[in-house]
Order: C-alpha cells, then structure tokens, then sequence
C-alpha cells in the first residue's frame, strides 16, 4: 500500500469494515472470478473500505501471459488505486514497446516498420500531452497477482479452489452458493452484490439472460509458447511484436505469423492461423519447433517449448451488464480477439466504473438508481472495442496484398514476394505506393489513441450542460480531445503541490470520491461544499497552495471561467460542469445540491450517513 492512500481515501473509509452492525449480510460484494475484472473490482472495493469476498475455482491466477498491452488510461486506473509504480516493476517499458515490425523473418529481410504504442515522432508528444501516464506492456501472468496481492493487503478475502455454483437474489441481497473444492464442502455466503468477472463462458451472465449479439469462433490461431534467447535479432530494433509475412505463415485473415515478445529478449509467444474447419491443428513438438525456427530465420535455433494451445476469433458484446443486484463486466460481456490490445484494459476500466457505484449504494451515499447507469455507460464501450478488435485484423488484408509470393510455377516463395516489391519498375512504385497507404491503415490498430482515451459517456450519472454536441476536430480513432464537457474524462494538466512538486489533475481528484474544481476566484462554490459538509466531497481550488498552476496549463484546459466549477466523479469522469462564474454561496448551493441529487439518484436534504 502506498505510504498516502490512507490520506488520500480517508481513514474512516478505511476502518474495519467487520464493525458493520447489519449482521444480515457476510460481506458487502461477492466477486466470481481474480482476472483484471475481478481484480481491479477487489482492490477498489477494498480501497474504498467495503467489505469484498472474491473467489476462483483455480488454484492459481494466471498461468499464461495472454492480456499485455496495458494503455495509459488503463495505467490511470493503477495511479488512482496507488499501484502504479509496482506495476511499472514488473511491465517492460513504454520505449522498449517500439517498433512494431513486418519483415520475412526475424533474421530476414524486413518489409516495413511502423512506430507503435505512440513511441513514434509523430505520435508520443500526443501521449505525453494526454496523460500523466505512459503505455506499459504487462503480461497477464504479471497483473493479476499485483492486483489479487494489493486488493488483499487492503482488506478483501481471496479463496481459491473455490467453485461458484450459483445464486439467488432478492429485493435486499444476493445468496451465492460455492463450493471449496479441497473438503468438498458445500456453503452459502450472503452479499448484498455480486460481481460476475467469470470470463468468457460466463456462467452468471448465463442466469441472468443477458443477451450477448454477435459471432464465435470465426478462426482458429495457435499459439506456443517458449524460451529462446533472441536478442541478437530485436535488441538493436526492440518491440513487442513482430509481424512475419512467410509462405508458412500465410493462412487466415491476418495471413502472417507473430512472434510477440512476453519478456524480452528470452519469453516468447509465437502464433499463426489453421483453418479450423478442418479441426485442431498438428502442435507436435516437431512441428512447432520447425515452425518457430522459420519465423526466426534461424534453422539451428535452440529453443524450449513452455506450452501449446489454440485459440478462437469471438466477435460478441453484451446489450446489457447488470440485473438487479447481480453485474457482469470484462470477457463476460465483451468477446475479442487480442488485436488492438483493448481486452483488459477495458476489462479494468468495466471494473473502475462499477466499483465506486457500489461504494456509494453500499454506504447509503447513493440510491439504487446510480447502478443501472453501469450498463448504459459500459454497454456501447464494449460494443465499440468488439468492433475495432476485429476490424484491426481485417485491416491486416491490404498489407498482405503487397507481398504477393507466387513464384509463378505453383510455389510461393519469399524472394518472389521481395523481388516483386523491390522491382525497379511502375509496376514496383505503384506496390511500394500501396504499401506505404496499408501501413498507414495499421494506425487504427497500433497508434488508436482516441480509441483509448476518447470514450464518453451519457447517463443519469452524467448532467449535460446545454453546449451543443461534441465535434471532433480530427479522427476521433487516432487522436485524443482532451475536454472537460460532463461525460468525458477529465484532462490531465500539471498543477504544482505544496512541497513544488509538479502533479496532475488525475492525482488531486478521484481516489474514491466526488472532486469540485473551481478556481481563485470561485469562493463561493467553496462555501457551498463546506455547507453541503459531504463525506465523499472534496474541494480543489486551483490557485490555492496545493493546487498551483504556474504553467497555467490548467486555465488552458478548463473551458470553464475561473470562477466555474466542475464536478468530478470518483472514476474520474466529468459529470457535471457550471460554465460561467458564480459569485453567491447560495446560488452555488443550490446548483452544486441539484447536481450532485440527480447524478446520486438520492436526496441530501438530510445528513448522509458516514458508514
């Protein structure tokens, strides 16, 4: 735990939650399932000071490295939980996420390189504007304990060989039946939620019928896992991932091979496409062995295979997450390949976005109504990254055209597909041409900034403001708009603390509760909060000691007079904003009471409890 979360939250946030009088309930929140959902759901619960029970029929967390690109506003939900710079430890770094390549082999001639992850020239001044976070690659076998480890030093109880059998709710609570599956002990634990983060079979999604749109198993990739030192190949050119466009890798809709980094330059994944109609591929040891070795141009490769395994293309989202008591988030309600590496990412955010809501109804600060806007706002999120997930790797198609291999006498080789594209003829410039345009295209994939960081949301938890609807100003896929319009996520900018230390607007507001920004001027909405005298508000004045802004990067975001205010919610969404200055307490009040009413689904016409 990080040395200031307990300043941060709150100490009467952080009690023992075991004092609770209401004896009716075991614990506050039953989560099924310790993958990113489940696990960034614990440690914010837990943060938050309630009572979290979180169960896996596994004995282990992650066991493979699956989920790795990790994106800034990803990284954003580990700041706020204080974990970031643990996670920073285990996570290759941002600049070593590099180049991704596309080339015959590793040890072969290259096709093309493109700059990834924003690390290029063009694209990092955009990451660094954008978040006080950088990307970070952290394998899932990584995450998971740094999740399930924190969540339990703060307070959460984690049982493993624990099989969730089913539940019942009711108006008041959900009983959920497990299973310890060392004694064969059957037991009912009772909750007020539950939380189903149970993955891509999803059995609680099931009884609760949500509908889930879309396809499974439109191909087939198998993977394999191994040991090999590579580095004479990718240290001078690292990356993360690398492209193979061979003969022997050329089947499906991406048509390449991969060799995806997990650890450089030792751990490695390598995958390629079967048609799965024809049922499960050949991953002898023979077989794959010689099959690694052509992706790394290297026929002596001394390699150790870790592990094989197949996996399937699902194109399928959920239309809604939540039935009464009981929500769904993660693989449970979003299905997708790994391409434009949004999988946990959005998983941990589904988490973020739940765990406050709970908070809130849980210690009677909101009413029920707060919970259903979890699926409203979560809902078209997963829908979108579905889409991008698979359109990334139908976006693979125009690449691959460039590098035709036929060799014209029933063969397909690498020199015919070289020589066609470095031919000195119109017939050359025009392929080259085309190339140029197809790795442009790949943007969408591995440079899709806006995609990470520009989500909106409309909700009851949300007030508009009257402004007219957003334009964006360039391709909402590919760049940010930073915006403090309620709905958006609040712009980061450097502020300056008490002690001259630069931090960021992400690091005064959040951290479990309601933050109003105002500026110098805007004393009133001061006096109204110290009126309102609210457990889960804070102030932020921008100006005053703790909260400078020398560079005035603030009064350049804010869109706001400084004599405005917006309201931040916990996840660090704008929900609500007053434009214009307002000068009178009273009427400051009146606005920041109506606000905070209708985003809470209660009234604070009586004093909120401090449970």
């Amino acid at each position: 735990m990080s040395s200031n979360f307990t300043d941060i939250v709150g100490a009467a946030d952080l009690r023992d939650r075991e004092a609770d009088p209401d004896t009716a309930y075991d614990t506050d929140v039953v989560i099924v399932g310790t993958g990113p959902t489940g696990g960034t759901a614990a440690l914010a619960l837990a943060s938050y000071g309630v009572r979290t029970m979180m169960v896996s029929q596994w004995s282990w967390l992650a066991n493979t490295p699956r989920a790795h690109i990790t994106n800034q506003r990803a990284v954003e939900v580990l700041r706020d939980l204080g974990v970031e710079e643990e996670a920073q430890r285990y996570a290759v770094p941002w600049e070593q996420m590099g180049d991704t390549l596309f080339t015959t082999s590793l040890a072969g001639p290259e096709i093309a390189r493109l700059q990834t992850w924003g690390t290029g020239d063009a694209r990092s001044g955009e990451y660094v504007q954008a978040s006080p976070c950088t990307m970070l690659d952290i394998p899932q076998t990584y995450m998971e304990p740094l999740l399930v480890k924190n969540a339990a030093e703060r307070g959460a109880k984690v049982s493993f060989s624990t099989k969730y059998l089913g539940h019942a709710q009711d108006e008041h609570g959900v009983t959920v039946r497990l299973l310890n599956r060392n004694s064969g002990q059957e037991y009912s634990v009772r909750a007020r939620y539950l939380i189903g983060a149970d993955g891509a079979k999803s059995k609680i999604a099931e009884e609760i019928g949500l509908e889930i749109v879309g396809h499974t198993a439109r191909a087939g990739t198998a993977y394999v896992r191994f040991h090999a030192d590579l580095s004479r190949y990718v240290e001078h050119r690292p990356s993360i991932l690398h492209w193979i466009m061979n003969p022997s890798a050329a089947f499906g809709e991406i048509g390449m091979g991969l060799l995806r980094c997990v650890r450089p330059w030792n751990e490695w994944i390598a995958g390629w496409g079967f048609d799965k109609d024809a049922g499960e591929p050949d991953l002898s040891i023979d077989t794959v062995t010689a099959q690694i070795r052509t992706l790394v141009g290297d026929p002596s490769l001394e390699l150790e295979i870790e592990g094989v395994s197949t996996w399937y293309v699902n194109q399928q989202h959920a239309l809604s997450m939540s039935k009464g008591r009981v929500f769904c988030g993660g693989d449970a309600t979003h299905r997708h390949p790994p391409s434009s590496g949004l999988g946990s990412n959005t998983c941990m955010q589904d988490a973020f976005n739940l765990a406050w809501k709970l908070a809130f109804a849980i210690k009677g600060y909101a009413g029920p109504a707060l919970l259903e806007t979890y699926s409203t706002e979560r809902v078209p999120v997963g829908a979108q990254i579905v889409a991008r997930a698979n359109q990334s790797r139908l976006d693979y198609a125009p690449l691959r055209d460039c590098f035709n291999t036929d060799a014209g006498d029933g063969t397909r080789t690498v020199e015919a597909g070289l020589a066609r594209l470095r031919a000195t003829t119109a017939e050359g410039a025009e392929l080259r041409e085309r190339l140029s345009k197809a790795l442009e295209l790949k943007n969408y994939e591995f440079n899709a900034h806006g995609v990470e960081l520009n989500q909106r949301y409309a909700s009851a938890a949300v007030v508009p403001d009257g402004t007219p609807e957003e334009k964006f100003e360039r391709d909402p896929q590919l760049h940010v708009q930073s915006t403090t319009r309620p709905g958006a996520k609040l712009p980061h900018a450097w502020l300056v603390d008490a002690s001259g230390r630069r931090v960021s607007t992400l690091d005064v507001t959040g951290h479990g509760k309601f933050s109003l920004v105002t500026g110098l001027s805007g004393q009133a909405w001061k006096q109204a909060a110290e009126r309102l005298n609210l457990p889960f508000l804070r102030t932020v004045v921008v100006g005053e000691s703790g909260y400078e802004d020398p560079y005035a990067y603030w009064a350049k975001t804010r869109e706001t007079e400084e004599a405005g205010a917006l309201l931040v919610r916990p996840d660090g969404y704008v929900a609500w904003r007053q434009l214009s200055s307002v000068w009178e307490a009273d009427e400051a009040e009146a606005q920041l009471r109506e606000a905070l009413e209708s985003i809470l689904a209660t009234s604070l016409r009586h004093p909120v409890p401090a449970r």
